[in-house]
């Protein structure tokens, strides 16, 4: 198997840092967060890549104050749409594959059901527009590239919805929580990991693999659930659950809670062409979940 030159943005982030951790044995990885490069810069991110010519890009970086997206638009245009039809121009230049990963929030929430590749987008906020966005400039570009849409991306570190599921439980005796949002959630861990595995057997498929198989694909946790029991199920399987000074957790209502993005209800994804197309897929939520809080 050729080991590859792997170029990794986000390094930072959630998945960013596990994707470094994970695809390490696979090849050379040089990875960028927002120390070492500014994504505002369009020529720099251009000028890196030309520079380092490498065999994968995998793009893990992402504009995601979802909220605040509402009034820096110009911002969140710039890091999560054009950004990605830069590395995918470049990508393409040297011969590289693209790897980025986008949102469940590309969808309305209405269907009611999991969402395929197939169904209709229809973003309800700026970050949802600005990400739907950077996956239509890749397309556009063309070239070898895979676009993973995640959902509820969380790990047990700082960030991220869990990790502020075990504070508020440490600072409240109550805790409201939504029950109208309902998701996928995805470890990062495991995010990761399944990006590795698509991406050895590409190294053992020789050239060519991502050209036949480039598109849009989802790639969460198996299943669904809501915020509401998936907080629930966070609590009992908190590894320092005497930490704890909730005493009630009371079902609310997004509506409940104004903000100035509007957040769509029900998106799970249905994994299944992921599956299918590379032959890896995530277990379901809880068995992911009981890992990651190291149960």
């Amino acid at each position: 198997m050729n080991k590859k030159k792997i170029l990794i943005f986000g390094r930072t982030g959630q998945l960013g840092w596990e994707l470094q951790r994970t695809l390490t044995p696979l090849g050379k990885v040089d990875a960028f967060g927002p120390d070492e490069l500014d994504l505002m810069n369009l020529q720099a991110l251009e000028r890196l890549i030309l520079d380092l010519k490498p065999d994968l890009i995998l793009n893990a970086s992402a504009y995601t104050a979802v909220d605040r997206a509402e009034e820096e638009r110009d911002v969140a245009m710039r890091i999560n749409a054009e950004v990605p039809g830069v590395m995918a121009a470049a990508a393409r230049t040297v011969g590289a594959v693209l790897i980025h990963y986008s949102t469940d929030y590309v969808f309305d929430g209405k269907k009611g059901s999991a969402y395929t590749e197939a169904d209709a987008v229809n973003p309800l906020n700026v970050y949802g527009q600005s990400k739907l966005n950077g996956e239509q400039a890749i397309g556009q570009v063309g070239g070898a590239h895979v676009i993973l849409r995640t959902s509820w991306v969380y790990s047990v570190g700082s960030g991220g919805f869990v990790s502020k599921i075990l504070s508020w439980a440490r600072q409240q005796e109550t805790m409201r929580i939504v029950t109208d949002q309902v998701g996928s959630p995805t470890w990062a861990r495991m995010l990761a990991e399944a990006s590795a595995a698509m991406i050895a057997r590409s190294l053992l498929d020789g050239s060519g693999y991502f050209s036949a198989r480039s598109g849009v694909f989802h790639l969460g946790g198996l299943g669904s659930v809501s915020r509401y029991d998936f907080t629930r199920e966070v609590l009992r399987l908190d590894p320092n659950p005497e930490g704890q000074v909730v005493r009630r957790i009371v079902p609310a209502l997004t509506d409940e809670f104004p903000t100035p993005a509007r957040r769509p209800l029900v998106t799970p994804l249905d994994c299944s062409r992921f599956e299918e197309t590379f032959g890896v897929s995530l277990p379901p939520w809880e068995h992911a979940l009981r890992l990651a809080m190291g149960k």
